[in-house]
């Protein structure tokens, strides 16, 4: 008898970015924030009492869901927090996908996608995009759960409203936008959740709020499809530290906009410059740009940019393998990449 389940000893495990420890590195691989989180985050870890760790937290994060709640005009029975997107994902395989069922998703699209379903041991249904990476519409009986990634990753482009909304509305499972990135974007579909009740928007504090180190994200959907995933997660899946942070964090609203915005404005500037030296760039509405290099192949431009101490993301295969993901960091960090090429 095997003493490992078959479809985890055959699994091929999801790929994070590098995260080496490299003195003046220049580290533009896993789309980080390169400012600072909120300043009331600082006064948190001054402030919380090592006593309080002694005590188990909140199992429901209640404090932080009712400002979530209120952030985005919903009831705190619509707001499900847990470690990182990734817990929230890996639940809705787990809620909603039955046996024999299978996970829906584009091509390409987020690489965790696949490896969530695999755990799960059923079939991730794949969705190609069109060749410049636009929107497809996906078969409404596909599966009983697709993962949306919106603007999508890693082309980082945002998907056509009406297309959105019309497949939401269509949809005869779950559908999960995943919108890590939608503070850099010019809209986004949080109020698709509230509207319909099939569909989910996942959340992280990872990007725009630079808290990719305490893993805090959360969900905002139908009370029925919250309440199926609080049955299911961990007991105390949110360390009340982490918790404290994102309370925090989510209160100041205008420090993440004024990073998102410098952010942005670095994007734009770094395409232009791109595009001048006859890069293909594709549009994008995120913290990083998915660009295809002139003259030289990604495969050798990430490697010249190894070996100058500057890390980008490569995805070899043969719809990614000519692009490289840049995250975007700061105007130094990006004039220090300008200069490489």
């Amino acid at each position: 008898m095997p003493l490992i389940r078959p479809s985890v000893a055959a699994l091929t495990p999801y790929t994070p970015g590098e995260q080496p420890r490299v003195p003046g590195l220049i580290k533009l691989n896993t789309n980080e924030n390169p400012y600072p989180p909120s300043p009331r985050v600082g006064e948190v870890l001054k402030s919380f009492a090592a006593e309080r760790l002694r005590l188990y937290p909140d199992p429901v994060a209640t404090e932080l869901r009712a400002a979530i709640a209120e952030l985005h005009g919903c009831a705190i029975e619509n707001v499900f927090a847990g470690n990182g997107s990734d817990e929230t994902l890996a639940l809705c395989t787990r809620a909603f996908v039955p046996p024999g069922g299978a996970v829906g998703c584009f091509e390409p699209s987020y690489s965790l996608y696949p490896v969530l379903a695999a755990i799960a041991d059923v079939p991730t249904r794949r969705v190609a995009l069109t060749d410049s990476f636009e929107w497809v519409t996906p078969d409404p009986g596909l599966a009983p759960l697709f993962f949306l990634t919106t603007p999508n990753a890693p082309t980082g482009m945002l998907y056509p409203r009406a297309a959105l909304e019309a497949f939401c509305e269509s949809f005869r499972g779950v559908v999960l936008l995943d919108e890590a990135y939608a503070d850099f974007a010019p809209e986004n579909g949080m109020e698709f959740a509230v509207r319909y009740p099939n569909v989910l928007v996942s959340r992280t504090l990872s990007k725009s709020y630079s808290l990719a180190g305490i893993r805090l994200g959360y969900a905002i959907g139908a009370a029925p499809l919250i309440e199926a995933m609080f049955k299911i997660k961990d007991s105390y899946n949110l360390d009340a530290l982490t918790q404290a942070i994102g309370l925090a964090a989510i209160r100041d609203q205008a420090w993440m906009q004024a990073n998102a915005a410098k952010i942005i404005a670095t994007r734009e500037r770094v395409t232009r410059e791109l595009e001048k030296r006859g890069w293909g760039v594709r549009p994008s509405a995120t913290n990083f740009v998915f660009a295809k290099p002139s003259g030289r192949s990604a495969a050798e431009l990430f490697d010249h940019l190894r070996a100058k101490a500057i890390l980008v993301r490569h995805f070899p295969g043969p719809r990614t393998g000519d692009f490289l993901r840049i995250t975007i960091g700061t105007d130094e960090q990006m004039d220090a990449l300008l200069a490489a090429f």
